[in-house]
């Protein structure tokens, strides 16, 4: 039923304001719009996300959104000269080595946006 809609991510944001800024300031994105229930974003094919306030942001122990990437290298180097810091793992089936860790056909690499959501940004080999 479902298969063929277009799905956004939610966001939660202890300091929307703070957030706001650092995704402009880190990730060059600009919102769409702006609505009591917090502020839009539109990204690439159709998706984006709802950035939202809540004092439970930076709770969840896991990814909430992930970036798709051309060259996963690239972008994170980009990202590091804009100030955005990557996670390091090393756990079974998780090694990063600069930040990046290459799981099967894929690659990626995590961080943590300015309310202590995990991100990632991947590449699909």
């Amino acid at each position: 039923m479902l298969s063929t809609r277009r799905m956004y991510a939610t966001i939660p944001a202890a300091d929307l304001d703070r957030a706001r800024r650092w995704y402009q300031e880190k990730l060059g994105i600009s919102p769409r719009a702006e609505e009591p229930m917090g502020v839009i974003y539109d990204l690439g094919g159709g998706t984006g996300f709802l950035l939202y306030s809540t004092p439970n942001a930076g709770q969840a122990p896991n990814t909430l959104a992930s970036f798709e990437s051309s060259d996963v290298r690239a972008d994170v180097t980009a990202l590091r000269k804009r100030g955005v810091v990557f996670e390091e793992y090393d756990m079974p089936g998780l090694k990063t080595v600069d930040g990046i860790a290459s799981l099967g056909g894929r690659d990626a690499a995590w961080f943590k946006d300015s309310e202590g959501n995990i991100l990632a940004i991947g590449q699909q080999r």
